[in-house]
């Protein structure tokens, strides 16, 4: 019989702590030695004093103390208060992520992180003491709020009401007075806002601000969305009327500061469902054979007056966010569905580049500037896959050679060590409620990618010629798109988990990854594991950012590159449309920590529009489950974590997660390094990528979950 392990810590153990403890209150006022930490703590026995002298030189060794002078130690001087973001955890304990103040993120425990909330930016003090390599600590100011409006239900007793916050991270409920309910009924899903927080109260006091509807309908639950995310579901009067004012005439006077193509052939190519065209492209042959191809983006910043009701709001907000069932612009209607659409038929103002280009899909010369166009043809995917594809069909020779130039520029970006991520994006099909009655995966091809690559040409054409101008010091700021390289560590973590499929990655240079990566891709498509490992390659890839430091894109392997092409939907490219026309007319270089904030802001913003989107994809995916408990699926593995594991359903890529507590045929754990789960007795392992069969066994739409239960041999 095996002996049970003491971890009952030694005696010494339980003095150094009361040593440390004595320094922390002291607060390094004073240098002590060991007589006075022994006074201090009323140990009297030689031994117990012997064993202080030595804590004391041994936490001088390893820098928690410092001997000052001959035998008298002060606890070493580190900054101990330090500012940082909230991340809270489902058991109300935090940790505080600095601004690389420290290695590891610091552990509050549940009472000292007081009334700070997921997000808040706040004030810490940093125990000295310290368990292992995590530092602890607890929260004494919140400096800034991450929030103060939350998205839930209302519940309303006799004297009192309760709100109960949507957000899992959201840990107390809020009380609400009766007089604050502001016509909001039991059951309600409505938006309550933070009025007070009275020191010794456990819940926050709030108001009810705005009643979104009845639980479970479409509307309601795509608005409840929005509203935790911070998106305003309405535009204010003051926007709406600003945009209203803006004539829709274009004066000769306008035309004749532009370069007219309304001669030249034009064409859109959009969604069969979208509602704003912002971008076209013009073709002409010329006469020395070459080609001339104009890619002509909205001319969005003529519209918009810099500081106005209209760019402010079109600031806050940075994005359009892209729900399941609808678009919330970034601009009111008028702008975005009317002014600044390039409909077929009607003259529009733009802002474009242009290029000559030779049968190999080389860039001779390039142009930048404001124009007007007149498209010919508003084109939809599909239709221009079919002449494609058929060889017949309107503009069948233009078509064809902006194809051919197309593959020319992928190729050479491929060439170059562009990474090919080729990720499904599911589809729903809705009725007339909003409820999702099919589930469809959005399929990429050739017309995607002609006009994808003519936008990211003119992305990188535009981001090259300003980051040409000036050197050093006298460079002219701008906002760039940039893509850090991927940290070596989780590349490497990742090249491990693909070598179990067969599949290598070669390390050795960031071009020879890129080659590997772009194998990897083309060897999975249409093989079970192909979603698991392009979402874990994107996993391991570094997060795209708007800044105006002018540094590389490693995804697509251009040194400079920008966001040129929908300032319909995106802000930074607003101000690269400002940025360049400024430029282009001799304007000298801008206030870089200026543009910095606001790149900071459109990043965070777009970030915060992914997240919406995905939440509603799996409201949706939760809600078209719900008439499917007991029915059984095949999925595949697609994450593990040691509660559980996430499968993904092959045919409509809903994802939801098997509890480990549910299986029933041996006790199960996590083997992160392999991303696996193991049967402890009978040793069987589930590893990420694996088939399985699923029952749906429950659904949650409150919280977006879907549980599953695994059918067993």
């Amino acid at each position: 019989m095996s002996k049970k392990k003491n971890t009952a810590p030694s005696v010494k153990q339980v003095l150094t702590q009361l040593v440390l403890d004595v320094f922390e209150h002291n607060g390094g006022k004073e240098a002590l030695n060991y007589k006075q930490v022994s006074a201090k703590l009323n140990i009297l026995d030689t031994d117990s004093r012997q064993t202080i002298l030595e804590i004391l030189k041994e936490q001088s060794k390893n820098q928690t103390l410092q001997e000052v002078s001959a035998g008298k130690f002060k606890l070493v001087e580190l900054k101990t208060f330090v500012e940082g973001r909230v991340d809270m955890t489902t058991d109300g304990s935090a940790f505080i992520v600095t601004d690389d103040e420290f290695e590891n993120d610091i552990f509050v425990a549940p009472r000292k992180v007081r009334t700070a909330l997921n997000g808040d930016r706040v004030k810490v003090y940093v125990y000295a003491k310290s368990k292992g390599k995590r530092k602890e600590g607890e929260v004494v100011e919140i400096i800034k709020r991450a929030k103060m409006e939350f998205t839930g239900i209302v519940k309303i007793s006799e004297r009192f009401a309760f709100f109960i916050p949507d957000d899992r991270k959201m840990l107390h409920d809020i009380f609400i007075p009766l007089s604050d309910l502001n016509g909001a009924k039991n059951g309600m899903k409505a938006v309550a806002a933070i009025t007070d927080w009275p020191p010794q109260a456990k819940n926050p006091i709030g108001t009810i601000k705005t009643i979104l509807g009845t639980q479970g309908e479409n509307d309601t639950e795509m608005n409840a969305i929005l509203a935790e995310y911070g998106f305003p579901l309405t535009f204010p009067k003051e926007v709406e009327e600003e945009a209203n004012e803006i004539s829709e005439a274009i004066t000769a006077e306008e035309i004749a500061k532009r370069r007219d193509f309304r001669e030249v052939l034009t064409i859109t190519i959009d969604p069969f469902d979208a509602k704003d065209f912002d971008d076209a492209i013009s073709f002409q042959k010329l006469e020395n054979g070459n080609y001339e191809i104009g890619v002509h983006i909205a001319d969005v910043a003529h519209y918009i007056i810099p500081d106005s009701a209209l760019d402010k709001e079109a600031f806050q907000r940075a994005t359009s966010v892209y729900l399941v069932d609808r678009v919330i612009p970034m601009l009111p209607e008028r702008l975005s569905n009317g002014l600044c659409s390039l409909r077929p038929h009607e003259d529009k103002l733009c802002f474009a580049a242009v290029f000559e280009m030779d049968d190999a899909g080389h860039v001779l010369n390039e142009w930048f500037g404001k124009t007007v166009i007149h498209s010919n043809r508003r084109f939809t995917y599909e239709e221009v896959q079919v002449i494609i594809e058929t060889g017949e069909g309107e503009y069948l020779e233009e078509i064809k050679t902006l194809n051919a130039l197309a593959y020319k520029l992928r190729e050479q970006k491929f060439k170059n060590g562009a990474i090919s991520f080729e990720s499904t994006e599911v589809k729903f099909k809705l009725d007339e409620q909003g409820k999702p009655i099919g589930v469809y995966v959005k399929e990429r091809k050739d017309a995607h990618k002609l006009i994808e690559d003519f936008m990211l040409l003119a992305n990188r054409k535009v981001a090259e010629f300003v980051s040409k101008k000036g050197k050093g010091k006298h460079k002219y700021p701008f906002v760039y798109r940039a893509h850090d390289a991927p940290n070596p560590e989780t590349l490497g973590n990742f090249a491990q988990f693909a070598a179990r499929f067969g599949y290598r990655i070669n390390m050795k240079s960031d071009r020879e990854i890129a080659k590997s990566l772009n194998h990897l891709m083309a060897d999975v498509e249409g093989k079970k594991e192909q979603n698991v490992l392009t979402q874990l390659a994107i996993r391991s890839m570094a997060k795209a950012v708007y800044t105006t430091k002018s540094s590389s894109h490693y995804g697509l392997a251009f040194d400079h590159y920008t966001h040129f092409t929908s300032p319909i939907r995106r802000y930074p490219d607003v101000m690269v449309h400002r940025l360049l026309f400024h430029y282009l007319n001799g304007g000298q270089p801008v206030n870089a920590e200026h543009y910095e904030v606001l790149c900071k802001h459109s990043s965070e913003m777009e970030k915060k529009a992914a997240d919406a989107e995905r939440s509603s994809v799996k409201y949706k995916q939760a809600e078209y489950l719900q008439n499917n408990i007991g029915s059984e699926f095949t999925g595949v593995i697609s994450g593990v974590t040691e509660w559980g594991m996430y499968v993904q359903i092959i045919e409509n890529n809903c994802e939801g997660m098997v509890r480990l507590r549910d299986i029933s045929d041996d006790f199960y754990t996590l083997d992160e390094k392999n991303y696996a789960i193991i049967g402890q007795r009978k040793k069987k392992v589930y590893q990420l990528g694996d088939e399985v069969r699923i029952k749906v066994k429950n659904v949650d739409l409150t919280k977006k979950q879907i549980d599953f239960s695994l059918v067993l041999d």
